[in-house]
């Protein structure tokens, strides 16, 4: 196998170049002095005379001449370097100067967030005003939650992501997640339903009309999983994408529907909704809600600002 090193072109005229030179041949050209420029530099005289060797020899000019009165005088080639390369030290500090700490006030950022129709419902609405009050030039960019997590926030397609975890999720290297909440299932459906006259129990919970709430189009579902081990079924007479038009279908049929807790409570009263308890042979399992993110921003002063507003918001959702 042969392997090609193809170098910057800056590389290749700085290959075998010693770079503190540099710092001398600015401090030299300042100065005009090489005690003066050696005290700059934190050298010896020597050390300093021998620095404005090799830089003549690299350069192929003597830089600075004994003028009148011993005073050592610029020669035309060193009064052209003298700004450009005081001007690409700057630069360089500059570049390597720590950022000034995040400042949520006057701070304009967009974050790219990734979450599905609960987070969005569940925590967006909170988590805008909170960042509206105490930072009004920072923008939220909300998005889908893509299939490969780990990937996306590894290659900064999104800041952060909103949802529940899988062991997927967080199996790339460099990902960071933190809890957010728990959340439970309950079931949904209009008041006045027969369901809602009694307990529901598993008999009466299949011999329903479902709604069922398939993000990715399909059938089958962690209720359909649950109920195979006990040998039933249940018929889903109605599929939608979303959590959105959920409410507006339970009130006016007949319709079941399973569901995140947090949900059912958010639509309840504006669309007169009873909740229920699921059948406890279901045995139904809630998630964790997670916001997950990659070491690539493990470290920034602005991403984790704002990972502590998702997480100040997640707790007050998360007390009773």
């Amino acid at each position: 196998m042969i392997f090609i090193l193809l170098m910057h072109p800056v590389h290749d005229e700085l290959a075998g170049v010693d770079l503190n030179l540099v710092l001398a041949l600015d401090a030299l050209l300042a100065e005009r002095h090489v005690t003066r420029a050696a005290n700059r530099l934190g050298l010896s005289q020597s050390a300093a005379s021998h620095a404005l060797a090799r830089l003549r020899e690299l350069l192929g000019d003597p830089l600075l001449v004994r003028g009148p009165r011993g005073v050592m005088e610029p020669t035309p080639r060193a009064l052209t370097l003298a700004p450009r390369v005081h001007r690409a030290l700057g630069e360089v500090a500059a570049a390597l100067r720590r950022p000034e700490p995040f400042a949520p006030a006057s701070a304009r950022r967009t974050f790219q967030i990734a979450a599905g129709d609960y987070a969005e419902l569940v925590l967006l609405p909170a988590l805008a005003a909170r960042i509206a009050a105490v930072a009004p030039g920072i923008d939220l960019f909300v998005r889908a939650v893509p299939d490969d997590i780990p990937g996306a926030i590894a290659r900064g397609d999104v800041d952060l992501v909103l949802a529940p975890t899988r062991p997927s999720d967080v199996s790339g290297p460099g990902t960071y997640q933190r809890l957010l909440f728990e959340e439970r299932f309950v079931c949904a459906v209009r008041r006045g339903h027969p369901a809602a006259t009694r307990r529901l129990t598993l008999e009466r919970y299949c011999a329903f009309d479902h709604l069922l709430i398939a993000p990715r189009g399909t059938l089958g579902s962690f209720v359909d999983d649950a109920l195979a081990p006990l040998g039933r079924q249940r018929r889903v007479a109605v599929a939608v994408p979303h959590f959105l038009i959920v409410p507006h279908v339970v009130a006016s049929t007949d319709l079941i529907v399973t569901l995140a807790s947090r949900v059912a409570t958010a639509f309840a009263d504006s669309h007169k909704l009873a909740i229920l308890k699921p059948p406890p042979e279901l045995a139904l399992v809630g998630f964790s809600m997670h916001q997950i993110w990659h070491e690539r921003a493990h470290g920034d002063d602005a991403q984790k600002w704002l990972r502590e507003q998702i997480a100040a918001v997640a707790g007050d959702v998360a007390r009773p």
